[in-house]
């Protein structure tokens, strides 16, 4: 699968921390990632990641436009609610593309933690029915 990695600032270390502890699953998927939450996890845990650019420099929109082509399968977006006013449109937008696309999505550790648990058991291949790769 394609996952997706986005943090914003306050959020960077538990993404980070979030990566080693489930550095095992995550390293038989493909990664993408915003360019410093990319660079940081890479750092930590050795995984390969695609990084884009910054989130403020249009690394938000590279992934989603990778969800409206269908080419991302998951993605984990830490947000930090007490500070999003300058990520709350990026952050809306990228879940409502989520929802168009069928496209699982987490914005805390909790839920992520089960998506990747899911992910594990195989849960989520039912998105190679409803979104087949070409």
């Amino acid at each position: 699968m394609n996952i997706a990695l986005i943090s914003h600032d306050a959020k960077k270390e538990l993404m980070t921390q979030f990566c080693i502890a489930y550095c095992g699953i995550l390293s038989r998927h493909k990664l993408f990632a915003t360019g410093t939450t990319g660079k940081l996890v890479a750092d930590a845990t050795g995984l390969d990641i695609v990084k884009f650019l910054s989130g403020s420099q249009g690394g938000d929109q590279q992934i989603g436009s990778m969800i409206a082509c269908n080419e991302i399968d998951m993605l984990l977006i830490f947000n930090d609610p007490l500070d999003a006013k300058d990520h709350e449109p990026n952050v809306a937008s990228l879940l409502r593309l989520c929802d168009v696309h069928n496209v699982p999505a987490a914005t805390n550790i909790a839920t992520a933690e089960a998506l990747i648990h899911a992910l594990e058991r195989g849960d989520l291949d039912w998105r190679d029915i409803v979104n087949p790769k070409k």
